[in-house]
């Protein structure tokens, strides 16, 4: 007997039992559709990630610098370290492209009818915060290059700004559009607890228009960090991008041994934080979490095979009297074993397809819903689904098989 015709028996055979035959395709599908849809979740998810992080930019180290020091009323007294770790940074511009403080304070903005007191904080259902009052930062000239962003209109916040306490501010896109609307900010004056600050500059949308948590990234404002006598609040958290990868070593290591020779012992500490280890864990935590998840549909994968098994073992006690003509007339017990391998990988190949079709619906069903973006399962995921649902057919489908081969031609023929 020729594969064709093994293939031609397979599909009868599979035809003549179509209720059987379709609860069995179903108990495959259901496994792979599971697994397709929670790898282009998790892929979603990365994507998602990967997306805010672009935005903010990569090659960036946290600096941590805080002290103790207090005068006799209990008054913080520590003195301002950013301008020698600026000068630091700027002695090294051929590593470092920019260093800038990373503090924020809260304070409301007002712009004639607009107040962001007034504003509601929405968030989406994974808790991203969508819209609401514009995030206020402490900055440097360097601000934009730490954080990724480009102007659009006007200029940068500039040295002179912060030796001269100068009370200016650059907008984020997603704030311009919210407390001017068509109008040109440039120029014009808000209160920021009251005090008035002059807009120089728009910085351009860091993403498209509609993905709400990358637009809310540009709902901000920034203002020299000098303005921390003005508005209260300190900053202990500085931002220092590095032009390469290659260089985070070396600009760790060089940080390290300055702030250690800045700040006094005894008077306070710091930390040098690479914010890519954070990425990478989140990256592990996020392959550990499809981990779990995938092997609970895998458990649906084993049922899955378990019912094929069982299915195939049926169809060898009806079909024992078949067997036993076919092995009385000369069939080989290869020819046996390949007749029933291909009629269970057939199977479950069917059931693979279907899961592969309601998998790829899911995805784009469940994508749209968590990330308002459609997420198409990748090319390997639907070759690897298949190819698993004809193997799992193939290993639950030998024990049946060989059962079949090895029925004696005498034994078979006297089966009712």
């Amino acid at each position: 007997m020729n594969i064709l015709q093994a293939f031609k028996m397979a599909w009868k055979s599979i035809a003549g039992k179509k209720g059987r035959s379709a609860l069995t395709i179903l108990s495959i599908f259901i496994g792979i559709a599971a697994v397709m849809t929670i790898v282009s979740v998790m892929e979603g998810m990365k994507e998602e990630m990967m997306k805010q992080l672009n935005a903010m930019g990569s090659n960036r180290l946290t600096v941590y610098m805080y002290s103790w020091m207090y005068d006799a009323d209990g008054n913080d007294i520590s003195p301002d370290y950013f301008p020698d770790l600026y000068d630091y940074c700027q002695s090294m511009k051929d590593m470092v492209a920019g260093v800038t403080p990373n503090g924020q304070v809260n304070a409301t903005v007002v712009y004639g009818t607009k107040n962001s007191a007034n504003m509601e904080t929405k968030y989406d259902d994974q808790w991203n915060l969508i819209s609401g009052p514009p995030t206020i930062y402490f900055g440097s000239d360097q601000y934009s290059a730490c954080s990724n962003l480009t102007l659009a209109k006007g200029r940068d916040l500039a040295y002179l700004d912060m030796q001269n306490y100068n009370q200016v501010c650059v907008i984020g896109a997603e704030a311009a559009k919210i407390f001017f609307g068509t109008v040109d900010p440039v120029g014009k004056e808000v209160k920021i607890n009251g005090n008035k600050f002059t807009v120089v500059g728009v910085y351009a949308p860091r993403g498209e228009e509609g993905e709400n948590s990358i637009n809310q990234m540009d709902n901000i404002f920034v203002i020299p960090y000098t303005m921390t006598r003005l508005l209260g609040g300190s900053v202990d958290q500085y931002t220092v991008k590095v032009r390469s990868s290659e260089d985070m070593t070396e600009v760790t290591s060089r940080l390290g041994g300055f702030l250690k020779g800045l700040i006094p012992q005894g008077t306070g500490g710091y930390d040098v934080y690479n914010e890519g280890q954070w990425q990478q864990y989140q990256n592990e935590t996020m392959n550990t979490i499809s981990m779990v998840l995938g092997g609970i549909a895998a458990i649906s994968l084993l049922v899955g095979g378990i019912g094929i098994m069982n299915i195939m073992l049926v169809t060898v006690t009806e079909r024992t009297r078949e067997i036993g003509i076919r092995r009385a007339i000369g069939a080989q017990r290869a020819s046996i074993v390949t007749q029933f391998l291909i009629e269970a990988g057939m199977l479950c190949g069917m059931g693979g397809v279907v899961g592969i079709a309601v998998g790829t619906v899911g995805s784009v069903v469940v994508s749209r819903l968590m990330y308002q973006m459609t997420v198409y399962p990748p090319v390997w995921v639907g070759l690897a689904a298949f190819a698993l649902s004809v193997a799992l057919g193939v290993l639950f489908g030998s024990y049946p098989a060989i059962k079949a081969s090895k029925l004696q031609p005498v034994e078979a023929l006297r089966a009712e």
